[in-house]
């Protein structure tokens, strides 16, 4: 009896429909035939699928079996198979009801005692289960309830082969079915806090101006001023995702395998600080499959680079065109892919090799050529993509010392938000989430100047030598601070603060 069921394979962080087809009585030796184009892992399925279902009491058939993985040009790799090519062997051999099978997506790993383990990708199995107009998805229970966060598709959990055996045969829907809520509370859980950040008034204020216009942010600074520290804070200011800025984000953690960096029922979002010895393609993504990099995961959050020289020259350069873009295509052999990394870029270094360039209590001992080789390990592109660059003092120990706190991080957050708010409302429409992200239409028509104002910014941009791209940098932020001050005009002084946070444009060396 020839018997099929609907599944999928991922590729990138999306799902491409798959047919699994069975054909049980065929003339022939009696065994199980596996065609498809499937890697190891999927060969492999067979061994497992026998010992599952016989774990489960059910019968193997005993004729020649051929099972397709359709269409047969795609290939197919991983453990997400077994569930329905072994719920489609037993259906081939009248023991499952066969009609309903092909009314669900599944997917789904067994283990030889018939447990269904968790799976990569199971938002977006059922984004394309509710494309494909199915009845429901049926995935592992852990997978189910990510899945579940995606609205109009049904997701049935199971944890073992003869509970998905029982789902379908008695129709056993509310038993097996799984709904998560996002979002039951707007709380954030803070672990660090702003108000434990001692003195850096100019560094505060300017990491409020890069998260309210989501502007990319350089921390230069001697060792030990606080650098890190302020940028691990960033998170607790950072504004309430909205829910399908939070659902893209799982679904590239879904697909990615990697392990939650939040849970459904908070609203955080994402912030990724790799080591500086990561690769290329850990940092923008790829593989022989290509997967999501470090960029992606960031996406709608904050990608931390501590010690931005160390990161080797050719994987700080991949970054310029997603910084731009908020999107990276990766081609390789295997597939072609685009993934979507919106982020926000914080960075930190020392002003030069020793560290104490313009520190008032230790003395450099670096020479002007080391320290233009230290710095000429930042590009001047890449430097260009950067709108804020700050300097970080060493805090006085009179500050360190001083028992009162400063603002919390729920204060600062709330004007982030009223600041984003305003934004959301000026690009309704349009695609924009931030003022960091208006393309050059959107600075034309958001970022008007007068003419005072704009003989003055085209005179520091002569004076400091700044290229077009930090004109319209400038501007961005300049945009972010009179929205900080709810003034529908630019300012002169909006203007001014905006330049004076070119800080490596200003130092030439």
């Amino acid at each position: 009896m020839l018997a099929s069921t609907n599944s999928a394979t991922l590729i990138g962080i999306g799902a491409e429909p798959v047919t699994v087809e069975t054909n049980d009585g065929e003339r022939g030796d009696p065994r199980l035939v596996l065609v498809g184009l499937p890697d190891s892992a999927v060969r492999e399925s067979i061994d497992r699928v026998q010992s599952g279902i016989s774990s489960s009491g059910f019968s193997l058939p005993r004729t020649h079996t051929t099972i397709n993985l359709a269409p047969g040009d795609l290939r197919k790799e991983g453990t997400l198979f077994d569930l329905p090519i072994a719920l489609s062997l037993l259906a081939s051999t009248k023991q499952l009801k066969a009609d309903l099978l092909q009314q669900f997506l599944i997917a789904g790993e067994l283990g030889l005692s018939g447990e269904v383990r968790d799976i990569k990708g199971g938002i977006s199995m059922a984004m394309l289960a509710k494309e494909m107009k199915l009845q429901g998805v049926i995935l592992p229970r852990g997978s189910a309830k990510d899945a579940s966060l995606v609205d109009g598709i049904e997701v049935y959990g199971v944890g073992s082969l003869a509970e998905a055996i029982s789902l379908i045969d008695n129709s056993d829907f509310t038993k097996y079915r799984i709904k998560t809520t996002l979002f039951p509370t707007s709380d954030i859980s803070v672990l660090e806090d702003f108000a434990e950040v001692k003195g850096q008034q100019n560094l505060k204020r300017a990491v409020e101006v890069a998260v309210s216009g989501g502007h990319n942010l350089l921390i230069v600074g001697p060792p030990g001023s606080g650098k890190s520290m302020v940028a691990k804070r960033i998170p607790t200011i950072l504004p309430t995702p909205s829910i399908s800025e939070f659902l893209e984000v799982m679904q590239i953690y879904s697909a990615a395998g990697a392990e939650k960096y939040v849970d459904a029922s908070s609203p955080a979002r994402p912030f990724r600080s790799p080591h500086h010895t990561i690769s290329d393609v850990g940092l923008i993504g790829g593989g022989s499959q290509p997967g999501p990099g470090e960029i992606s995961l960031a996406h709608h959050g904050v990608l931390f680079l501590d010690e931005l020289p160390e990161f080797k020259r050719s994987a700080l350069e991949v970054l310029r065109q997603p910084i731009e873009d908020g999107l990276v295509t990766i081609s390789r052999s295997a597939a072609k892919i685009t993934l979507p990394c919106k982020f926000m870029l914080v960075a930190s270094m020392n002003p030069c090799p020793c560290g104490y360039l313009g520190d008032q209590k230790n003395q450099c001992r670096c020479s002007i050529p080391q320290v233009q080789k230290y710095r000429a390990k930042i590009s001047g592109p890449l430097l260009d993509r950067i709108d804020l660059h700050v300097e970080a003092p060493a805090v006085d120990l009179s500050e360190l010392s001083n028992q009162s706190n400063s603002e919390c991080s729920d204060t600062v957050r709330e004007r982030v938000e009223q600041s984003r708010m305003i934004q959301k409302e000026r690009f309704q429409g349009n695609g924009i989430i931030s003022n960091a992200f208006m393309m050059k239409s959107d600075i034309d028509k958001f970022c008007k100047l007068s003419t005072d104002n704009h003989s003055l910014l085209i005179n520091a941009m002569n004076k400091l030598s700044l290229s077009a791209r930090a004109y319209d940098r400038i501007l961005k932020v300049s945009r972010t601070i009179a929205d900080m001050e709810s003034s529908k005009d630019i300012k002169k002084e909006h203007i001014l603060e905006a330049i004076q946070y070119r800080n490596l444009d200003r130092q030439k060396y």
